[in-house]
């Protein structure tokens, strides 16, 4: 659906979406750890390992400063139709396995491609970065009722073991945002150090204490897989269990360092 009609009293307008083609696009991101790998391969620069943070901490900002900002928004009456539009949707869906595929082929190089200890760091951060800008993608699948996509939405968060974001976020920092109760809003004048762990705690206790919460409406305890924010994390058990007995225990340290930058890098 390229173009949106809109008719009242006989009149019609029409609206197009200016960046429809530039949307795919954001299917680079999934593919920085492969990206990383070709860069290396035709200069010898290790740095390149380094895309995902360089992309987020360098590359994003520089777009942005020669882009400018986009002020053009979508006029109400085009809202209902481009949430129909299936390919919108299905951009969302394909950043699911190509995430998959550059964690798993990254975390092996990480561990058998035989890279220097700096090589290592830069492509865990890369896989993390994947991950954390995922959750951006899990944001959106969180916030649809289709139950597949809020499926969809726990898969993504499984690699950085951030599965109760999709709960909290929706039910907890909604209604609560810029409150005392709300952990992820900051305090007035809190210094990063303080606010990060208060944030990251915060979150998993609300998550868990929403669905534990419903649950008791429903006269269920909280030990079972109904329980959404505890089928989430195993989720992320299940991936990692998998990663290790296919890559051995010496991927441990590397799956731990790229979920944490992962979920950082929402936090922040």
């Amino acid at each position: 659906m390229a173009t949106i009609t809109h008719t009242v009293d006989g009149r019609s307008e029409t609206w197009r979406d200016p960046k429809r083609y530039l949307w795919p696009l954001s299917l680079i991101v999934p593919l920085l750890p492969l990206l990383a790998w070709v860069a290396v391969d035709a200069t010898g620069w290790d740095v390149f390992w380094y895309a995902g943070p360089l992309w987020i901490l360098v590359g994003v900002p520089v777009l942005d400063t020669l882009v400018g900002t986009d002020r053009g928004n979508p006029p109400e009456w085009a809202y209902g139709a481009l949430d129909d539009d299936r390919y919108y949707r299905i951009l969302t869906y394909l950043y699911l396995p190509l995430q998959y595929l550059t964690f798993f082929w990254g975390l092996w190089m990480v561990v058998d491609g035989g890279l220097s200890l700096f090589a290592q760091i830069g492509l865990t951060l890369t896989i993390g970065a994947v991950g954390g800008i995922g959750i951006a993608n899990a944001h959106e699948l969180g916030h649809k009722k289709d139950k597949l996509e809020r499926w969809l939405a726990k898969v993504v968060l499984a690699q950085t073991g951030y599965g109760h974001f999709e709960i909290e976020h929706n039910r907890g920092h909604h209604t609560r945002v810029a409150t005392p109760e709300d952990p992820a809003t900051a305090r007035f004048g809190e210094t990063f150090w303080r606010f990060f762990p208060r944030s990251v705690v915060g979150g998993v206790r609300s998550g868990w204490r929403l669905e534990k919460q419903r649950l008791a409406r429903k006269g269920s305890g909280p030990w079972n897989l109904r329980n959404d924010v505890l089928n989430a994390w195993v989720m992320s058990v299940v991936l990692f269990a998998v990663t290790i007995a296919v890559l051995g225990p010496a991927v441990i340290p590397w799956l731990i360092l790229q979920a944490v930058f992962g979920f950082s890098l929402l936090e922040v």
